[in-house]
């Protein structure tokens, strides 16, 4: 599987390009997954389900089915939280996996920056290989290519060309 990851600080629009970006993508006959590294202590089960109950109880892994869907949740219990290597393990096989966040592994990222806030990724971080920016202007010389945060299709475009991925379509 293919990987880019979408990093940026709390507010820039990550989520907002990545959920512009999977319709572009898959249009193109492209199978895309995401992976989001979320705050310490999100849920996505709720107290009276009995997911949540089994896992209360002290189950390791809880999965629920049904028709239409599957979820795996896994408590770490004392373990070490899951590099994104190992989460990317539990997904079935697609053509590209966009990564929210997990701005410690070692992948190909795009930085998301909207009104040139917080210290800029690129300055530090030799893993960025684009700038999705509104204000282009306002980054001064930026040694990585620089693209419109509200083109998604040029964003989707620089993504495939980066990664060596070809169209279905």
């Amino acid at each position: 599987m293919k990987l880019i990851g979408i990093a940026g600080w709390s507010g820039s629009g990550k989520t907002t390009l990545i959920v512009r970006l999977l319709p572009i993508l898959t249009a193109r006959g492209l199978t895309v997954s995401t992976v989001k590294h979320a705050h310490h202590g999100f849920d996505v089960d709720k107290p009276g389900k009995d997911s949540y109950e089994h896992r209360l109880a002290g189950a390791t892994e809880v999965m629920v089915g049904s028709s239409v869907r599957w979820a795996l949740m896994h408590e770490y219990r004392g373990e070490e939280e899951a590099s994104l290597d190992r989460l990317l393990r539990h997904m079935s096989p697609v053509d590209l996996v966009l990564a929210e966040g997990f701005k410690s592994e070692p992948h190909d990222r795009i930085e998301v920056r909207r009104g040139g806030e917080g210290e800029a990724l690129w300055r530090r971080d030799r893993r960025v290989v684009a700038l999705a920016t509104d204000d282009p202007a306002r980054e001064g010389d930026v040694p990585v290519p620089v693209l419109p945060l509200e083109d998604a299709e040029a964003i989707a475009d620089f993504i495939l060309g980066h990664l060596g991925i070809v169209p279905h379509r």
